[in-house]
């Protein structure tokens, strides 16, 4: 008969921190959540630490080059989605190692022949009055002019007359060029008392946009996460499938660290895949695996030679893995099983491999709960989802703005690699939904509360580190009536002011 664990599968939600003694210095300000991102040996540092224990998840609706440049100022690492044509991917990893602090792409462009209603609808759409005038109506065509509210006065124009007889042309525009450092661009519109100073290459084409009003904003990103030429680190997500076409396309975009994206991750297909980067591109060529739930799946891959290993099956909020196959483990048991091995393992070798508790994040301090643990980082889908910065749309739905979000599963991202077996190339059946989640408003604003509630529970703990918190954790299991003390009870709550 079946082996039967004795240990029940439990979740964050059925855990609580005790506070431990905080003295003088533990205090939010005093925190690091500085955490290892890849394997390293005993006494040395690993080649990518994080500023802050987040990244984002490898999926349609969460991980584009946006919110990759948009976590990567505030400290983590996003992993472009690989359910995408190679080239659509690698695109996307350039323009997030392409990318300049202060340099911003311009999201706002159209052609000569368009309207004064055309520049109208873009308004609604991106709120943004500054509007390229490309040849083609691109974000990286040639430049003809610019396009601000000084332009053009409704009440004295037709809404059908052509941009080209009110836009400020290239004869009258002071632009930079593309060798030009932030400083010096800023140097340039302060010379010049510009709001806004296009970038143009050598064949006059668009290549980016420096406000003044973003004058300060590098300095607003202390803990931008980025390698020795001061470019962003960025990851991407592969498969077992055609990493042979996709891993070198990658790197040659200049992704810093892949991850195999895959439902269970306990497979030879992964390790073979492991083994063919480590073999074909170098040991230094970084990659992670996943997913697991139990010390045997982190031993294998471990072995394997995975750079960092994620943990869950079947706790994300649009994960059904578990209800259709019933496969899967309470995250919380997950972390524990898999940290107690990873520390054994490194006793044992020397080699500490780093794991990413990946699903299961409901609320904040559900964060706090996988550091503490055991988790290195944690992976986040629908948290992120929820940002201005995602790739997918905000719609209003039932009264309230709200964002699209779909697993790789679903019927509508057809991720049928993740979930590979070595059969046909499709997806047989779904093992994610199609859903709506709250919008939430910008990443950095949302990353910093919920950043400061970790810290903060850190310090209720004494820890200011996260090996602090890990090495004096004391957490207990909670009843189900522990669990509704906990929340509001027994009052009748006041609407919110709207």
């Amino acid at each position: 008969m079946a082996k039967i664990l004795k240990d029940m599968s439990h979740t964050f939600d059925e855990y609580l921190l005790i506070p431990g003694y905080s003295n003088e210095d533990a205090i939010v300000q005093n925190v690091s959540l500085k955490a290892p991102l890849t394997r390293f040996k005993k006494g040395e540092a690993p080649k990518i630490t994080l500023n802050i224990p987040l990244v984002s998840a490898i999926m349609q609706s969460v991980s584009n080059d946006t919110l990759a440049i948009a976590l990567a100022k505030e400290g983590g690492i996003s992993f472009i989605y690989g359910s995408q044509p190679i080239e659509a991917q690698a695109q996307m990893v350039k323009k997030v190692k392409d990318h300049k602090a202060g340099f911003v792409i311009s999201d706002s462009n159209l052609k000569p022949s368009n309207t004064l209603q055309d520049v109208l609808n873009l308004l609604k759409i991106t709120h943004h009055s500054t509007m390229c005038i490309t040849q083609d109506g691109s974000a990286n065509g040639k430049l003809l002019g610019l396009v601000t509210s000084r332009d053009y006065r409704l009440s004295r124009m037709s809404l059908d007359t052509p941009i080209a007889s009110f836009m400020t042309g290239l004869d009258h525009l002071i632009v930079g060029d593309t060798s030009m450092t932030l400083s010096d661009a800023n140097d340039k519109i302060w010379d010049h008392k510009l709001n806004a100073l296009p970038i143009v290459d050598e064949h006059g084409n668009l290549s980016s946009i420096v406000f003044r009003k973003d004058y300060d904003s590098h300095k607003e990103h202390p803990d931008e996460l980025h390698d020795i030429e001061k470019r962003l680190l960025v990851g991407a997500g592969i498969n077992t499938r055609d990493y042979k076409e996709r891993v070198p396309a990658l790197l040659d975009a200049g992704a810093d660290v892949l991850c195999i994206d895959s439902s269970e991750g306990h497979s030879e297909w992964q390790r073979k895949t492991i083994r063919y980067i480590k073999e074909t591109f170098g040991e230094n060529t970084l990659v992670g695996a996943g997913n697991v739930v139990d010390d045997a799946g982190f031993r294998f891959l471990a072995d394997a030679g995975a750079d960092f290993i994620k943990v869950g099956i079947g706790g994300g909020s649009i994960c059904i893995t578990r209800e259709t196959k019933g496969i899967g483990r309470g995250q919380a048991s997950s972390i524990l099983a898999v940290a107690q091995e990873r520390d054994r393992y490194f006793q044992e070798t020397g080699i500490y491999v780093p794991i990413c508790s990946d699903g299961g994040i409901v609320y904040d301090h559900h964060i706090t709960l996988a550091l503490a643990m055991g988790a290195d980082f944690c992976m986040l889908g629908r948290y992120f989802s929820r940002f201005d910065e995602s790739p997918t749309n905000k719609v209003f739905f039932n009264g309230r703005y709200m964002k699209e979000y779909w697993g790789e599963g679903s019927a509508r991202a057809r991720n049928w690699q993740r979930y590979d077996l070595g059969g046909d190339s499709k997806l047989s059946f779904e093992e994610g939904v199609d859903s709506y989640v709250p919008y939430a408003g910008t990443l950095k604003d949302n990353v910093l509360l919920s950043l400061t509630k970790v810290k903060s529970t850190m310090c209720n703990c004494g820890a200011l580190t996260i090996n602090d918190l890990q090495e004096k954790a004391v957490l207990t299991l909670v009843s189900p009536s522990s669990i509704q003390e906990g929340s509001a009870h027994d009052v009748l709550l006041k609407n919110k002011v709207q």
